[in-house]
């Protein structure tokens, strides 16, 4: 996914985009030959993600510049902690240092959230067994296909930007949805609604889409209430999507589903909630705000 090819391109792109002509303020104010170092220092507690892409927006520009680094991704930091150092023409620092900045801040921003949200999640297991009580959740349900309920990103990223996106949440402990359109199957009420226009209910819709794809093809269905349900494990769906379920609602879904397929909950998910939603027993909670939402972390270049 975040391959460096693809690291290559943004940040050539990302770095045209900021310097297409140069960079006027370095040339009227740093000499051509002087030297020097950059550390990337913390200026808030997160988690580490993009510590190569960092490297790469030097690279990029300059391939003499040094990047030694001091922590790996999916690494916690303090504020105050200097987490790599770049090495070479001041010229070259300066210019590719909000590049560099912007890809790291983001990427940090999004694994710090996505650890949050994991961290949510994993509480309500931690207290000593899967099936303990906890205070604030009651009692905790143990997914059936997952030893813990997963959290995953959805499309919500920006354009452009998408595996630094989706690998930021990996580094968070979180897991991937699909990446795009033609990884797997989606059908949501739009998507009914065009069906049902050629005669086919729920379960027919999803017997007509299995039968045009290949058997690796995972097919999921988004339901909005309880009595779609039946239709849609009928139908042969491998994930059901439970779209702005209330908790009992998502709790009595879960028990409707029974391990027949894969649950997952979605819809307007925050922090506060998140362990309480888990807590009912749903295998996956899809979280747009990890990458439509999120707050960059404040990273500094001191020179």
């Amino acid at each position: 996914m975040l391959t460096n090819q693809v690291i290559r391109r943004a940040v050539e792109a990302a770095l045209e985009e900021d310097a297409p002509y140069g960079d006027v303020t370095v040339e009227t104010t740093i000499p051509a030959d002087e030297t020097g170092t950059a550390r990337l220092v913390a200026r808030e507690t997160g988690v580490m993600s993009g510590i190569g892409v960092f490297a790469a927006a030097f690279a990029a520009l300059n391939p003499d510049i040094t990047v030694t680094a001091h922590i790996k991704d999916s690494d916690r930091f303090e504020a105050g902690q200097t987490l790599a150092e770049a090495s070479g023409p001041m010229r070259d620092l300066l210019t590719a240092e909000r590049v560099a900045l912007n890809f790291t801040q983001r990427m940090c921003g999004i694994a710090t959230m996505t650890a949050a949200f994991v961290a949510e999640v994993n509480r309500i297991y931690d207290a000593g067994h899967d099936d303990a009580g906890d205070p604030d959740t009651g009692t905790v349900i143990t997914p059936r296909t997952f030893p813990r309920t997963r959290i995953v990103d959805t499309r919500k990223t920006t354009p452009g930007l998408r595996p630094f996106e989706k690998y930021a949440v990996t580094c968070g402990g979180g897991r991937n949805h699909r990446y795009g359109l033609s990884d797997a199957v989606m059908v949501k009420d739009n998507h009914l609604a065009a069906l049902a226009k050629e005669g086919l209910d729920m379960a027919g819709a999803i017997r007509h889409i299995r039968d045009q794809v290949g058997h690796t093809t995972h097919i999921e269905v988004e339901v909005d209430r309880l009595d779609q349900i039946p239709a849609a494990l009928d139908g042969g769906a491998d994930t059901i999507m439970l779209d702005n379920f209330s908790l009992d609602d998502t709790a009595r879904g879960v028990q409707l589903i029974d391990g027949r397929a894969i649950v997952e909950a979605s819809g307007n998910m925050t922090l506060d909630r998140v362990a309480a939603v888990a807590a009912t027993g749903v295998d996956v909670i899809s979280v747009g705000a990890l990458t439509h939402s999120v707050r960059s972390i404040d990273l500094g270049l001191d020179i």
